[in-house]
Parts: structure tokens; sequence; C-alpha cells
């Protein structure tokens, strides 16, 4: 994993762009390469591409970029990730004359491109974002990688572009005021992070996942979605598959991930926390290894109840892996706030952050640089108890109750608010009555923080008034919209599936991890969201997920030949953060006043009365706001030190 960062003066009759100014944006994320530095000026002085590097393959002098394919071509790039099957098609190219320099994967998507065009996306296997210049056809490409592991932000206005893997690298172009979005700050309180193309800075997009840009000499853009998880129109489980061969499938392909994401020229490791997923890649790794597996835990002092240090002990033991642990208290959290702040560049409302660095920082410490990391099993198998809470009521009440008029519909919003509530544990109850009635879709996502209930609260009258009746609805339902119009058999499980996969999984779980891992100059990999694995996973019915009133039904029966099953079906302790804790301890006031004297106030954007509540039901233990305040202490800490 890399740092790039470009800028265009495609507008530009005579332009020459400085040198300078592109190491300056390069070097504004010295963490994302520490271990060698690139740049050049290209298109008679109008382009010019920078680089940082993490070198993981090919660690000589060779694999550095920005990286020229075949001369007569004239074709370069920077990029930013791993190609996983970059050797399969070498020998090929090799033969029809394509000219190799190095054994870097970088290298053979040059020489894809040459022959293909745009169409190379389609034979790479990996985690990219990538910048080609093609000097023949006066086109630079941008691209993200399918799923999203990797983010890519660009800026286009007044005939320039400018492109980086970090919003800070943007910034630092003297064109760049940072202002803010407002109406992905809307977005952001929902959703823990802006939904792509937004950003909390206006003017800066970032990337879909599975997208390219193409921008011409003239400035035309085109946006391409080249992949999208999207069910088969045909189910692939015919009626003759058993479950036995779906689960030798689904391990197969498990398997094949794990061992494409063991290539490497430096040592790699796994992040365990004695779950499921964590686990899985242990076992999967160490079957593969003549050496003991590194292994890194993160726990909380004071915290036990959130701890998973002895079940990671404990399968440290079993495949006897070589363990690492480090455990933090709130005086870590606070310390690293301002870091925090620097390193996600827009707010990204997860308290997940915090560990997540410290446990990559231990990793680098003991000179481990690449990381296997279980992101994305609960979304593609349907892992999460709130899942399985949205499709019983779905089953049961709501798929009826969407099928009524819209007076009738409004009138069983009313009457079915105690069932709701029964069902959703009050925690939700007044949210999904209103979308009932409002004749919206149930489900929006696994982490919805301020929901349109809560925010007609929170917000003041000035920020409402502005935003012309927007809702955060739209992001779901664009999303919806193109399922229903691709695949409109879809069932509700995988509705839910493709909207994790469409906003929750690449803009906040994904950026999480690669913020704080490439914090501390650490590649994460993610073994659970290779592309032929979500395929697969999202064609499986939900009577292979979903069992009774648990998920992940058919990833624990196809991991029983490699895991115990006192792992496997042991109740569920997802990879946590005290957030609740930490704003009742003595951190509690400390972070109060972060939010509550912030210079964010004076945009007159919330009812800080309504706040100020918020934090008093907290502290007295009357309610739990711990994510709600998460997010607003990040947005705070975010305007001060971007913004004002």
């Amino acid at each position: 994993m890399c740092g790039i960062c470009g800028v265009w003066e495609y507008g530009a009759a005579n332009a020459r762009i400085d040198i300078a100014l592109v190491e300056r944006m390069r070097d504004t994320m010295p963490h994302r390469g520490p271990d060698d530095t690139g740049a050049t000026i290209l298109d008679a002085g109008r382009l010019g591409l920078g680089f940082r590097r993490l070198a993981i393959v090919d660690l000589s002098p060779a694999g550095n970029q920005p990286m020229r394919g075949c001369v007569e071509q004239d074709v370069w790039i920077v990029f930013n990730g791993e190609i996983y099957n970059h050797a399969e098609p070498r020998k090929g190219l090799e033969l029809r004359g394509h000219k190799y320099a190095s054994r870097t994967d970088s290298e053979t998507i040059l020489h894809l491109y040459e022959e293909l065009g745009l169409d190379f996306v389609n034979e790479i296997d990996g985690d990219f974002a990538i910048a080609l210049w093609d000097a023949t056809r006066e086109q630079l490409l941008l691209v993200r990688d399918r799923v999203g592991v990797k983010p890519l932000y660009f800026h286009q206005q007044s005939g320039r572009l400018i492109f980086a893997s970090e919003i800070k690298a943007i910034l630092a172009h003297p064109s760049l005021i940072p202002q803010i979005d407002e109406d992905a700050l809307y977005h952001y309180l929902s959703f823990l992070a802006a939904p792509a193309p937004q950003t909390l800075f206006r003017d800066i997009r970032k990337l879909p996942a599975g997208h390219m840009l193409v921008i011409d000499r003239l400035g035309n853009a085109r946006l391409i979605q080249y992949w999208d998880a999207l069910p088969p129109v045909i189910n692939a489980v015919s009626e003759n598959s058993s479950d036995a061969a779906q689960c030798a499938q689904l391990l197969r392909l498990l398997r094949g991930s794990v061992k494409k994401r063991m290539m490497s020229d430096v040592p790699f490791g796994v992040f365990l926390s004695g779950g499921v997923d964590s686990s899985a890649n242990v076992a999967l790794m160490a079957e593969q290894m003549s050496r003991p597996v590194d292994t890194f835990t993160v726990g909380f002092r004071d915290h036990e109840e959130l701890n998973e240090l002895e079940s990671a002990r404990e399968i440290a033991r079993r495949f006897g892996t070589n363990h690492h642990e480090v455990v933090i208290s709130e005086k870590e959290m606070r310390s690293f706030l301002p870091d925090l702040v620097f390193h996600q560049d827009e707010p990204l409302a997860d308290p997940v952050c915090v560990p997540l660095y410290y446990v990559s920082k231990l990793a680098r410490e003991s000179g481990t640089i690449v990381i296997l990391v279980g992101e994305g099993s609960d979304e593609i198998f349907s892992g999460y108890h709130k899942y399985i809470k949205y499709l019983t009521l779905y089953e049961n009440f709501w798929q009826y109750a969407e099928r009524l008029p819209p007076l009738a519909r409004r009138a069983a919003s009313t009457a079915v608010r105690s069932l709701v509530e029964k069902t959703m544990k009050n925690s939700e109850a007044s949210e999904l009555v209103r979308r009932l009635g409002a004749n919206e879709a149930l489900f929006w996502g696994a982490a919805i923080v301020f929901d349109e209930t809560l925010k007609a609260s929170l917000l003041s009258d000035r920020f409402r008034s502005s935003l012309n009746g927007l809702s955060s609805y739209s992001v779901v339902l664009e999303h919806l919209d193109q399922l229903a119009r691709e695949r409109p058999d879809s069932d509700f499980l995988a509705q839910m599936t493709y909207l994790e996969l469409k906003v929750r999984l690449p803009e906040l779980l994904l950026t999480r991890v690669d913020k704080m891992t490439m914090a501390t100059s650490v590649e994460a990999r993610v073994p659970f969201l290779d592309h032929h694995l979500v395929e697969f996973a999202i064609s499986l019915p939900r009577s292979l997920k979903v069992e009774g009133k648990s998920g992940k039904h058919i990833l624990k029966r196809a991991l029983e030949e490699i895991l115990p099953r006192d792992v496997l079906y042991k109740r569920k302790r997802g990879f946590g953060a005290p957030v609740e804790s930490w704003f009742r301890g003595p951190a509690g006031r400390f972070l109060e006043a972060q939010v509550m004297s912030s210079s964010l106030r004076q945009r007159d954007l919330f009812d800080y009365n309504f706040i100020a509540r918020l934090f008093d039901e907290h502290q007295r233990g009357a309610r739990d706001w711990g994510f709600q305040l998460w997010a607003l202490l990040n947005l705070s800490l975010w305007y001060e030190r971007w913004i004002d």
C-alpha cells in the first residue's frame, strides 16, 4: 500500500506545474509510504504525479513510482494497493512483447491497460486505487477497487483536476480553501461517514467503490461503474446443490482468498479478537505456513466486558502463534484525539478507530507490515444480531404493511407502535414508525446513529430550513432503486447486504481500517471481501445464512473443518470500544467541553440545548447516547482542525 497524488492542468495552454508543489502534496502523507518517494512532471508540464512507497512486493528501487510502461505507448501509473493475480497474465504479456523492469504488480496493470484499455480492470484481482496517464489518448484515469478497500479522492474545477489517497494532500494545493459541505454533514450524522461521492469538504469528492473516472483533455469526466455487488439473475444455488457442497465451495473460496493475501516480501500477520472471523484467518494462514503466525490483540484496561484477550489467547495457544497484546485506557484515547482527526481527514465517527490504531501500532513496532483483518464477514453472511431483528420485523409485519395504500399505511404505523417497540426494544421504535407512515424502507443500515427523528431535534432552525427537505433516505433509496431495477426479485436479506456493501462497508468500516493502519505504515488486507467470495455470498438464499435467531449459518458450518465448535458457536462479541464509559468516566467532562465550546457552534448548525440534554442524560445513566456524542465530538474536532 502506498500514497498517491497528482495535479492535471488540463484546461491550461501553457501551465507549468512546479514539482515542489507535487512533492508538498505527496509529503503530507509520509505514513503511507516511509520506504521511498517519487514525483514527475508530464504532459508538457501540465501534469504532476506524486508517490510515497510502502514496499511490499519487490523491495528494490525498481518498484518505485511513478512508473512508465512500454516506451512506445507512453502510459504512466501511480498506484496504491496490491494486485494478487499479477503474475498470472505476466507470462503472456512478456511473450507479446511487453518489457518488465521489476517484479511488481504495478507493471502488470500498465501492460494490461496498454493492451485492453479500460477493460484492463476486469483482469485484475486485488485492492487498489489507481491513477493512469495515457499520453496518446490525452486522458487521465482514476480507479477504485470493486469493494472499496482503498480510498481515492479528487477535486475538479476551473480546468484543473487534483487527486490523492488522502484529502490532506489535495488541501495542500494553494487553490483549495477548506469549506464544509452541509448536505454531506447531514448524511454523516446518520451514517457516521459521508456517503460516496460526497465528503465533508465542499467540492472534494471520493470515487465510489467499483467505479472509474475518465477525464479527457477538454475536462469531460465520465464516471463508469465496472462492478456491482448484485445478486445473480438466477440464483446460483440450484435446488440440487447440497448444503455440504455450498460449505465446501465457501471454504475453498476463503482459503484461496487468504492464500492470495499472503503475497508479500515483508512480514505479515493477523489482527486476532478470538471471534469467528479473525480465528478463521489465523487457522487458514497457519495451515499454509511453516513458521508461527504473528497475531495481535488489543484490550481495554478496566473494561473486562469488552475484552476478548482470553479468547484471543486461546486461539493463539491452539494454533501456536507468536502472540502480541496491547492494553489501552482513556488516557490513550485522549492523547490520540489530535492525531485521530489528522489521520481521518474527514470524520469517521466509529470509536473503534482508537483501539484499531493502537493494535496497528503494535504490529508495526513488532516489524509486521501486512495484516489480515476480519472486516466484511458479518455484512455478507448476516452475522449481526441487528440484521436478524430487522429480518424478523420485516417477515412478520413490514412486508404486509408496505403493500397497504398510503393512508392505510399511515394508520397502521400508529396502530403497531407497541409491536415495533417490543421488537426493537424501544431504541429505534419512533423512527421506524415514522418510516412506515412515510412509505420508506425499513432498513437503512446497521449503524444509523442520528436517524431522521433524532436529527429533527438536533438541528438548528437555520440549518433545517437551509436543507430544503433533505433526507438521508435519498442515499438509501438511490441504491435500493438500483437493486430493484437490476434484480427485482431480490429478497429482503439481499437488499440489506447490498445496502451495506454500498454505504457502510466502503465508506466507514473499510476507510476506518485504511486510515488507522496506514497511520502506522501498516497495510491491511481483507480476505472476507475478496470479490469472488462476495459474489458467492450474495448469491446464497436466506436459509443458508440465517437459522433461527442466528446468522452466518453457512460460514460456521464451513469452518467446522478448521475451527472448534466452542469458537464457532459461542455468543458473538463484536470488536468495540468503551465509548459509553468514556463519556461517563473521568474523561467525560473533558469530551463534553470539546463539543460544547467548539468553534463549530458559531455555524448555528445544531441546537446546543438539545446536545446538553444528551450529555446530561448520558452522564446520569438515564440513556446511552455514547455513539451520538462520539459523532458530535469527531465533527467538532474535525471542524477546528481542518475548517476553522
